[in-house]
């Protein structure tokens, strides 16, 4: 799933909620014509599929059961070190930023369904490329 200045910008997108899922996935589409999004559901489902076709960037919520987000992007860092990975999630940022500083997300947005929360995931994707 590598990027060019023509190709799509592949993301995926992880999160246990349906209506995210949808809600993300539909957004970011229409926001930006390159953006292609693969979801999944949970973090092992999410590792197979950049194991099979490393997207461009991961958009990942952080409270997920099984593995969560910070599990999940441990895991990240050690096959793709360099994986640009945007937390997306209604964990507070400081919660968030305490316990993954030292592991290294590339950025952190909250998760809210506004137009505005939306665009700036958008934004922080680009900014990734």
């Amino acid at each position: 799933m590598s990027s060019s200045v023509q190709e799509a910008i592949q993301v995926l997108h992880v999160d246990d909620e349906p209506d995210f899922q949808d809600l993300t996935e539909g957004f970011l589409e229409r926001e930006d014509e390159q953006f292609s999004v693969v979801v999944a559901s949970g973090a092992t489902e999410a590792l197979g599929i950049i194991d099979n076709d490393k997207p461009d960037c991961v958009v990942s919520d952080f409270d997920m059961p099984r593995v969560d987000g910070l599990e999940f992007l441990r895991m990240i860092r050690i096959k793709y070190p360099q994986l640009p990975v945007v937390f997306f999630t209604s964990q507070d940022r400081e919660t968030i930023i305490g316990s993954a500083i030292a592991v290294g997300p590339t950025s952190y947005v909250k998760k809210e369904a506004t137009a505005e929360q939306y665009e700036f995931l958008a934004e922080q994707i680009r900014s990734t490329m």
